[in-house]
Formats: structure tokens, C-alpha cells, sequence
């Protein structure tokens, strides 16, 4: 196609950048003189006129992020909170205690997705339930019923823990549920 019409400038548009270099290539290869080949990036700015064909530099250009119904209304924190999910995935923690007298009722229930699969680490979920029971009785005695901070221990012990176990961060939800 390039013999064919003997552009007079050529720039590659479609394909990832390596495609596009080895398209730029192709070009060099039946002819075209390096000079009128553009190779150019999201944001490079092509200028082109009858005369000529120059490259002028750069505009802001970035991902644009798509979710549900919204076009770039996707936080930054969200977008770290899905990498860590993708990464490390989850562990809900659920507590059970009664409201009058403070005792863990039921659980800790944990509950895993994306982190280990739950029937070949039945090992270490039990010790993490372990941990996570000792750990509230611990802050309950110190905190009280201030489940802000009784799940922030749950959570740092926790990940603590899961990190000298498996050398992976999931993100780690504790729930509270007060009976």
C-alpha cells in the first residue's frame, strides 16, 4: 500500500506503540524518508498544512476511566482500592457481640476473595480467627465499645500477621455487628 501511494508524510495509527514503531519502519524500508514519518504518542501534537507536516509539541492527555454510567468521575482512591483488591484481595472479618455485655456472641467470621482459597488455608484462617477473637477482647477491655478503634486493631493485627504469613496485604474489612 505504501509503494502504491507514495504518501508524502506517514504516520501509523493503529496498534500499541511497538506496532506502530515497526510500522514506522515498514515505511522507512520501501522509501519513505525518515524526516516525513511521524511515530507520535497520546498528546503529541502533528501539525499539517499543504506545505508541510511538523510535529508541535504536546497537549495533557491521560486514561480516561469508565465506570457504570460516569467518564472520569473515578477518584484516585478508588482506583488504588481496585489495585490492592486485584493484587491482594479481601478478608472480611465478622464479629458478632452482644451490646450489653460486650462478649463476642459469634465468629469471627472470615470471609476471602481474591486472598486464599479458603479450603487450602484452613490453617491459617483458623489462626487468623484466632487472633482477630484475642485481639477484640484485648481492645474491647481497652476502648470499649468505640468500634472505630476496636476494628482498626482487628485490622492492623490482622495485617501484620497475614504479611509475615503470606507476604500479601489484603484489604482487610472487620464488621462489627453489635446483637
Amino acid at each position: 500500500m505504501l509503494r502504491l501511494l507514495q504518501p508524502k508524510y506517514f504516520m501509523p495509527i493503529h496498534g500499541e506503540y511497538r506496532m506502530l514503531v515497526k510500522h514506522a519502519r515498514l515505511a522507512r524500508e520501501v522509501g519513505l524518508p525518515a524526516d516525513s514519518i511521524f511515530v507520535l504518542e497520546n498528546g503529541d501534537v502533528l501539525e499539517v498544512s499543504p506545505e508541510r507536516c511538523v510535529r508541535r509539541g504536546r497537549v495533557p492527555a491521560g486514561h480516561v476511566f469508565i465506570d457504570g454510567l460516569g467518564v472520569g468521575d473515578v477518584g484516585q482512591v478508588v482506583l488504588r482500592d481496585r489495585r490492592q483488591l486485584a493484587k491482594d484481595g479481601i478478608l472480611v472479618v465478622v464479629l458478632a457481640v452482644d451490646g450489653h455485655s460486650r462478649e463476642l456472641v459469634a465468629g469471627p467470621e472470615l470471609v476471602s476473595r481474591g486472598f486464599v482459597y479458603v479450603r487450602e488455608s484452613e490453617g491459617l484462617l483458623e489462626e487468623a480467627r484466632q487472633l482477630a477473637r484475642s485481639v477484640l477482647s484485648q481492645a474491647m477491655a481497652k476502648e470499649g465499645t468505640e468500634w472505630g478503634a476496636v476494628k482498626n486493631r482487628v485490622r492492623e493485627a490482622l495485617g501484620q500477621f497475614l504479611y509475615e504469613r503470606t507476604k500479601r496485604r489484603p484489604m482487610i474489612l472487620p464488621v462489627v455487628v453489635e446483637l
